[in-house]
Order: C-alpha cells, then sequence, then structure tokens
C-alpha cells in the first residue's frame, strides 16, 4: 500500500530541515455504539479487573468484543505468538471493529512482530491503543505503517481509573478535536519551544528494542518516556545505552510521564537533565501519561508543539478522522 507524502519541517536540536514525511494514517474518530475489538497481545490478565474495564467502555458507550481465545496462556504470554498475532490481524480486518484496545501489558508483544502483517494493518486504519509492553506496538505501528496510535489506559487498569483518565479518553478517541495536555505539576527541566511527531512510551521497553531493525528512528520527534519499578540506576543505564546507541540523535523535545516507583520525581530529573545536559531541547516533567492515576490519553504519530516555559502539549490537529 503506497504513502502519501507531504512536505513538512522536520525539527531538531542543530537546525530546522525541510523534509519528506508521510501523511499520518488516522483512523476514523469512536462514536457511540461503535464496537471494539479487546486483545490480549502481551501477558495473561486478571479476569475481574478486565471485565471492570470492559463496564467502563460501555459505560462511555462504547459495544466491546473479545474472542474467549484471548484467555489463552503459555506460561508468561497470552498464548502462543502466532495466536496474539492472529488476534491482531483478524481485529484490524473486522470491518465491524472500529477500534482496538489491549487488556494488559506485561511481556511479549516484542516477540510477535517478525509475525505481523503490516499490509493488513495498513489497510485498515483503526484506532489501537495501549500502553507498557504494548509500547512497541504503538511506535512499530506508526514506523510501519504511518498509522496514528494511542497511548493511553488498558482493561486492566481502566476500571480502576479516576474521571480525569476517563475523560481524556473520551476527549481524544470520540470528540475528533485537537488535544491539549497540561500538567498539573510540572517541572521544567529545560525551558524552551520546538515541535515534532509525537512518539514514545514505556522506557524499558523502547530499551529492548535497540539493535533490532524494529527500532522507530525519533529524531526530530517529542519523545515521551514512563517506567514503573525501576532503580534509578537503570534508568540511567537504559537512557545511557540508548544516548550510545543514537536513538536520541535529533530529537525535538522531551516529555517525561510517570515514573512509579522508580524514585522520586526529583532524582528523575536529575537523571534526565545529566543524560540530555548536551541537549538545548524543551524538556518537560510532571505529565500524567503511564503506569499511575490519571494516565492520560495521547496520540502517537502526529504533529505537536512542546512549550517547556508554559508547561504544556499541544497537539496542531486532530488525531483522528471524522
Amino acid at each position: 500500500m503506497g504513502k502519501k507524502w507531504v512536505l513538512r519541517p522536520k525539527i531538531t536540536n542543530k537546525s530546522n530541515e525541510m523534509t519528506l514525511l508521510p501523511t499520518p494514517l488516522k483512523p476514523v474518530c469512536l462514536s457511540p455504539g461503535d464496537a471494539v475489538a479487546v486483545i490480549a497481545p502481551s501477558s495473561p490478565f486478571d479476569r475481574e479487573k478486565f471485565q471492570k474495564g470492559l463496564s467502563v467502555l460501555e459505560e462511555i458507550g462504547l459495544r466491546p468484543l473479545f474472542s474467549d481465545k484471548i484467555f489463552e496462556t503459555k506460561g508468561y504470554l497470552a498464548g502462543p505468538d502466532a495466536h496474539r498475532a492472529r488476534l491482531i490481524h483478524d481485529s484490524f480486518a473486522d470491518p465491524e471493529i472500529k477500534g482496538i484496545f489491549c487488556a494488559r501489558g506485561g511481556y511479549g508483544a516484542l516477540r510477535l512482530l517478525p509475525f505481523l502483517d503490516f499490509e493488513i494493518i495498513a489497510a485498515h486504519p483503526k484506532v489501537f491503543i495501549g500502553c507498557s509492553d504494548v509500547s512497541v506496538l504503538l511506535n512499530v505501528f506508526y514506523s510501519r505503517c504511518n498509522l496514528v496510535t494511542f497511548h493511553g489506559p488498558m482493561m486492566e487498569s481502566l476500571g480502576m481509573a479516576t474521571q480525569p483518565t476517563k475523560q481524556a479518553l473520551i476527549d481524544t478517541l470520540l470528540s475528533g478535536l485537537p488535544v491539549s495536555v497540561i500538567p498539573d505539576n510540572k517541572m521544567v527541566i529545560r525551558c524552551g519551544m520546538s515541535s515534532g511527531i509525537v512518539s514514545g512510551g514505556n522506557l524499558t521497553t523502547l530499551c529492548h528494542l535497540v539493535g533490532t531493525h524494529y527500532m522507530p528512528d525519533f529524531s526530530g520527534h517529542i519523545l515521551v518516556l514512563e517506567d514503573i519499578a525501576e532503580q534509578p540506576y537503570r534508568i540511567d543505564r537504559m537512557l545511557t545505552h540508548m544516548r550510545m546507541a543514537g536513538c536520541f540523535e535529533g530529537l525535538a523535545g522531551l516529555v517525561i510521564g510517570s515514573f512509579k516507583g522508580c524514585g522520586s520525581l526529583d532524582e528523575i530529573c536529575r537523571i534526565f537533565d545529566d543524560i540530555f545536559s548536551d541537549d538545548a531541547i524543551p524538556i518537560l516533567a510532571g505529565f500524567e501519561v503511564g503506569h499511575d492515576e490519571p494516565n492520560l490519553t495521547i496520540p502517537f504519530g502526529i504533529r505537536a508543539t512542546l512549550d517547556a516555559d508554559n508547561g504544556r502539549l499541544l497537539y496542531s490537529e486532530p488525531s483522528v478522522a471524522g
């Protein structure tokens, strides 16, 4: 399937260059009554929490559908790799399904990449949302298919979600309006303003893409990073490893989400300030994105402006098609 290309600015910390970027492949905006698939691309999940998450989807007017096959297990995986990949293909190809939600992260999405048919995914653009281990799929679906994806809550956490989490989900997926994300407790690490494609997700998960041919190119991007239950030295080690591998060359900006159980926010900010000390890019921490509450839904794969001085991330266009 061919891509449409437009000339748009690619912002780096060195210069403003004009480069050809593919037009984002936007899924259709969700509407009340739409059927959405629920899949388990990674680890098995708690069924009680899963049911509570389904109830929230129903409360906001969506119609969650799932196959009993998502309850399969293979040790720490929600079934064999080919089985989990097939559920992804089936969900994208099914004309009744308008969006795809994930049950849980954990581990396993990385193993699916060799099994995925990206032509099927690109031919049927749909809302695809998840976080944590699912960060692999969010970024690869964008880099391989140019599909706009969504970093947000999954079934296991959605049933216990706060109102801001639920409202952000509605505003992002059902309103058809550009998203604005303003953290309540911002911490400015580096002042400034820049624009770029938003991407990223879980630091540990993205770090394990390094060295594979699935690793996205983050140059010109505003990179969102979050994690959970990692010691500060491990955060430092992963960032250092990715930096030495060239993953952060030409970044437009950094958005730091929740680092729950990773030490104090001050300590996390000091690590980022040290690792990126030579980069003249805006860096803003305190975003409610990741493994904590609230967990706000944000689009990956379209442009936004990071305004660190005023503490906000402003998208310049809707993330879904009307």
